[in-house]
């Protein structure tokens, strides 16, 4: 685990009457996935230990549609006291606001708390396909274009970029078929509904290792030590799919520095317990702190990076 925790003067803030007070009810961590997925499942964890450090309960509140974009709004609007935070990640404050006009704006409008976990976006298949590789993949679709479907948690998401980028990187034609979030998206995947998806390694994981799923590609710079045999996209010769998710958590904008410098400390102290890292690695992430400033670049970087592709791409929001 790697950790770029910025010291910081913690005694004088931490000494102020506002935080002192804070807080002193329930605090709601709104995850802008549907229950069942991988983000889900970390924001779980997570809260259930803030819970016991703060002193009160840190309740889930899953807000999912549009591709994350309705929980995101209803975060960058509610009151900046701290008691209303997001379980953000690559979709909403990279990707999607990348894609297309949205009600908010993923820097002005958020306070970053801090980073969570990275995870590598994993290309997967439905094993009644019988493909062996990327490569023989790109074989099967060149011989028959847009003889499959791709599932997505919608446009705008990290397996909706990868596939697109995929498409790009390769001449093939996959039809894409968006859903409401990763875990509908992944059930039709495993049905063969949907015969492929580019899901994060979190959520691709657990049916991977059942055998359910057939991982035929990293799509990043390097292999997962979670599934250190499947080699990355780039090894298989399809360059430029690199789509690596984050996740990290934001308060509204304006919220109060110390609270902000409070959030921060406890996430970053929760982010080193052994119980939080093994979930975390053990379903193929990669467990990472940071300061809010260092988030905040990151967030700013990644819209940019991702706008680019957008523009390169020719991609919509329909």
């Amino acid at each position: 685990m790697k950790s770029s925790i910025v010291a910081i003067a913690m005694i004088p803030i931490l000494a102020s009457p506002l935080c002192q007070a804070f807080p002193t009810k329930p605090i709601t961590l709104v995850v802008p996935t549907a229950a069942g997925g991988g983000n889900d499942a970390m924001a779980r964890a997570i809260s259930a230990k803030l819970s016991v450090k703060l002193g009160y309960t840190v309740i889930v509140d899953n807000k999912s549609g549009a591709n994350g974009a309705i929980a995101s709004e209803f975060v960058a609007k509610s009151n900046p006291d701290g008691y209303t935070l997001i379980f953000g990640y690559i979709a909403t404050h990279a990707m999607n606001p990348a894609l297309q006009k949205l009600r908010y704006d993923p820097v002005k409008d958020f306070q970053p708390i801090g980073l969570v976990a990275y995870s590598p976006t994993l290309m997967v298949a439905n094993p009644k396909l019988d493909i062996k590789d990327a490569r023989d993949l790109v074989a099967k679709l060149k011989a028959k274009p847009n003889s499959m479907n791709y599932a997505s948690a919608g446009n705008g998401t990290a397996p909706h970029f990868a596939a697109e980028l995929f498409k790009l990187a390769t001449g093939t034609e996959i039809t894409g078929v968006p859903y409401k979030g990763s875990a509908p998206a992944l059930t039709d995947t495993l049905a063969g509904t949907t015969q492929m998806m580019f899901p994060s390694m979190v959520s691709a994981f657990p049916h991977v290792k059942a055998g359910k799923l057939r991982a035929i590609g990293v799509a990043g710079p390097k292999r997962s030590d979670a599934l250190p045999e499947v080699p990355t996209l780039n090894e298989q010769g399809i360059v430029g799919v690199d789509v690596t998710q984050w996740y990290g958590i934001f308060a509204p904008a304006n919220t109060p520095k110390p609270i902000v410098v409070l959030l921060n400390k406890t996430l970053n102290e929760i982010l080193t317990d052994k119980d939080i890292v093994a979930k975390i690695e053990g379903a193929g992430g990669d467990v990472e702190t940071s300061s809010p400033d260092e988030l905040g670049r990151l967030v700013a970087a990644e819209f940019i990076k991702w706008k680019r592709v957008v523009e390169a791409a020719k991609l919509t929001g329909e």
